[in-house]
């Protein structure tokens, strides 16, 4: 199939709309009308024979075919805008809509405090911060980066892994006060622990301890079960219980003595928190600046990390 111009014209629209969502709001990106998009994305559909889009009157969503087209036409649709960005000058590189994918661990207790700078930085940028248990589908539902902790299943996603937090097991002075200190991790049996529940699984969170090579789980109970981290994270302060949370959203409270990691010796539990995305070229700017700014945030005076490599199938 030759390359021309339209053709080009025609996949630009088709990468608008993924990322808008919208017909409507691909439109407005593009400086064009509702109808206009449409009959892009009808002359596309006709050159190559496949139907893109199933639309119904209330949802847009792509075909298994048109998910396809989109995978392998983004990144180059994506290094096309970078060429010409590094042509003009990083100056004014990043601009347009950044659509984040994140849990609500590092939406509310990393990043939220330190996006007004990001913004301030950046004045032509319009950011999306979604939180959600679940990575979900990044190419279909539009997103340009996910940056979450664990492991996630294996894909055709870019993986760079940002830093590893600690996990550790915490609790407020004055509930060390009040119920003693436990010396070691089985002691916790006599404790009130804090269950986080698992959206993978819908049960509990098991309690692990890693010291070197030696990992031991160890059960625990609790009247209480939690979902939002923010909460834990009030809940933990208020003395009533013992919980288990990563350190780097914590630093803050553990510096000041406000939450005490009641076992150091066991601190070799670590999370790796990830940048996903999905093209293996030259990521967008915008891209680019929101890992520059994650990094900030998470190791202020870290070295650079190595450039990505495709997401290889998680170890334990």
């Amino acid at each position: 199939m030759p390359l021309d111009g339209r053709l080009l014209s025609n996949v630009s629209v088709l990468a608008a709309v993924v990322e808008g969502g919208s017909f409507a709001s691909a439109a407005n990106a593009l400086g064009l009308t509702p109808s206009g998009v449409s009959r892009a994305i009808a002359r596309l559909e006709g050159r190559i024979g496949i139907r893109l889009f199933d639309r119904t009157t209330r949802s847009l969503s792509l075909t298994d075919e048109g998910r396809q087209l989109y995978a392998n036409i983004n990144p180059l649709v994506l290094g096309i805008e970078d060429a010409v960005t590094i042509a003009a000058g990083a100056s004014g590189a990043v601009r347009g809509r950044l659509r984040v994918n994140t849990d609500a661990f590092t939406s509310r207790l990393l990043l939220a405090r330190h996006l007004p700078r990001f913004l301030a930085q950046y004045p032509e940028l319009t950011l999306e911060l979604i939180a959600r248990d679940q990575l979900g589908d990044l190419v279909a539902e539009g997103f340009d980066i996910a940056v979450r902790f664990g492991e996630p299943p294996s894909s055709s996603l870019v993986s760079r892994k940002l830093m590893d937090s600690r996990v550790v097991t915490v609790a407020a002075p004055a509930y060390i006060a009040r119920h003693g200190r436990p010396a070691k991790p089985a002691d916790l049996a006599g404790h009130a622990c804090l269950q986080v529940r698992n959206p993978a699984t819908g049960q509990p969170y098991t309690w692990e301890f890693q010291r070197g090579h030696k990992l031991v789980e160890v059960p625990t109970t609790g009247r209480l079960l939690l979902t939002d981290p923010g909460t834990v994270l009030e809940t933990v302060l208020s003395g009533i219980c013992v919980a288990q949370i990563k350190a780097v959203g914590i630093q803050p409270q553990l510096d000041s003595g406000e939450l005490v990691d009641l076992f150091p010796d066991w601190a070799d539990e670590r999370l790796p928190l990830l940048a996903l995305y999905p093209s293996r070229h030259l990521p967008a700017a915008k891209v680019r600046a929101f890992i520059d700014f994650v990094m900030e945030v998470v190791s202020p005076a870290s070295k650079p990390m190595p450039m990505p490599k495709p997401m290889q199938k998680p170890q334990r």
